[in-house]
């Protein structure tokens, strides 16, 4: 059979069997040994064990669940509600600057974490309450939470760019310095968008904030600046030449944990408890989907069908702007129905050949990928980020959250067309701190 009808063929059974409701390391699974069984014979099958545990013998790999505990022993900590309040104390007199302190609390907290819907949760459960106290429209309170909660895949240390980085062989450092323009530049689209939809609604002296000493405003700060001082210790470490980014993740998670511990009083054995379960069930979540698409990748790769895809690419007369566009597309619908993950563990082994013909960056295209996961957790049908909102402030209906976040989308979108215009966004740091990849 043809290797493009082939690829079509496994294309709408991996979608159907993953709409089925299968898992989605079960459901490669199942696509992958179908196809396998069908096209190479039963003895292919063979291989499927060593690939898959072959994929988890990557010590890069045990980054993922040192970065998550970090994650979590802040999200079960007070953080978030530091964060949010000491901003919002240093902001009070900058026009707007209750959703300029929640967006830079996102921020932060998502540079910590690297979790969305722990970012979602942590900030919102003080910043939309507060906002709409104050006056602020309710699609602008929840939106900017929800838009604000995606910077968790973007900023690092970034879940997501560990995962693109093994997927792709890329060097992950360059991948989190690729991302820290870029999720700037978006938290400043944000904040623009805000505070002209907070200004149009005309209710400027009810969003004025309250006014805090200079006491009040210093109080504050030995809360938060341990934090700031890990975020700027893993990054030192990871590329200052002191350790490698699973090592600096290993000391990160210490030092959230003993953090949680004495900081914010997280004595309990049952609290820390949560803490490690928790984070090692998403762990194993996260390396079994690795597992699985590594015996996708695998199965592609033996009925050329990746081959075959960059090959036909390779051969059309098509200006490769138009071609990155249908990519944009095409990750934008797939990020619409499954996770960031997923939808980089599947779609990077057919995309990196395509991207590298026709002359992109692949450090530049994570950073395109990635944004474009982020519309996905603010998009229905899935847009997790949308009903992690939903059930902070269950009165606010969905549908009004939905019109919140849409012009946040949009500020992503001029985002990637500004990463094309202008590349050097993502490139320039990874290239000035580590020099020029070859």
């Amino acid at each position: 059979m043809d290797p493009l009808l082939l690829g079509a063929l496994v294309a709408f059974f991996t979608i159907f069997v993953l709409f089925s409701g299968v898992s989605v390391a079960v459901g490669l699974l199942i696509v992958s040994g179908g196809f396998l069984i069908v096209f190479d014979g039963v003895q292919s099958l063979e291989l499927m064990p060593e690939i898959f545990f072959g994929k988890l013998d990557n010590f890069a790999l045990l980054s993922i669940p040192m970065f998550i505990i970090m994650g979590a022993s802040i999200a079960s900590t007070r953080a978030g509600a530091d964060l949010y309040e000491a901003l919002e104390r240093w902001l009070t007199r900058v026009p707007g600057g209750l959703v300029i302190s929640n967006l830079g609390a996102c921020a932060l907290f998502a540079a910590m974490s690297g979790s969305s819907p722990a970012t979602c949760a942590a900030i919102g459960k003080m910043g939309i309450p507060e906002m709409r106290k104050r006056g602020y429209p309710d699609g602008v309170a929840a939106g900017s939470i929800a838009a604000g909660g995606t910077l968790g895949i973007l900023i690092p240390p970034s879940v997501t760019m560990i995962v693109y980085g093994i997927a792709t062989e890329s060097s992950i450092g360059r991948l989190f310095l690729a991302g820290v323009l870029p999720g700037l530049m978006l938290v400043g689209l944000f904040m623009i968008w805000s505070l002209y939809s907070t200004a149009k609604s005309g209710n400027t002296k009810q969003l004025s904030a309250r006014s805090y000493s200079w006491r009040e405003r210093f109080e504050i700060l030995p809360r938060v600046l341990p934090f700031l001082v890990i975020i700027v210790g893993v990054l030192y470490a990871m590329y200052g030449g002191i350790a490698t980014p699973s090592e600096t993740a290993a000391v990160g998670a210490l030092m959230c944990l003993m953090i949680a511990v004495v900081l914010y009083k997280l004595w309990n054995p049952r609290d820390l408890w949560a803490v490690l379960r928790d984070s090692t069930k998403e762990s194993v979540m996260i390396l079994f989907i690795i597992a699985a698409a590594g015996v996708f990748s695998y199965m592609l790769s033996s009925l050329t069908i990746t081959q075959s895809i960059a090959e036909w690419i390779g051969t059309l007369d098509v200006n490769r702007w138009v071609l990155m566009g249908v990519i944009n597309v095409f990750l934008l619908i797939a990020g619409f129905f499954l996770p960031p993950v997923a939808v980089i563990l599947m779609a990077a082994p057919i995309l990196l050949p395509i991207i590298t013909v026709a002359g992109f960056d692949p450090i530049w295209f994570a950073v395109v990928l990635t944004i474009n996961m982020e519309i996905g957790l603010i998009s229905p049908p899935v847009g997790l980020n949308l009903y992690v909102i939903n059930g902070i402030a269950p009165d606010i209906p969905l549908k009004t959250i939905l019109k919140g976040s849409l012009p946040f989308v949009a500020c992503m979108v001029i985002a990637i067309i500004l990463l094309c215009l202008f590349p050097g966004i993502a490139t320039w740091l990874p290239n000035v701190v580590m020099g020029v990849a070859v």
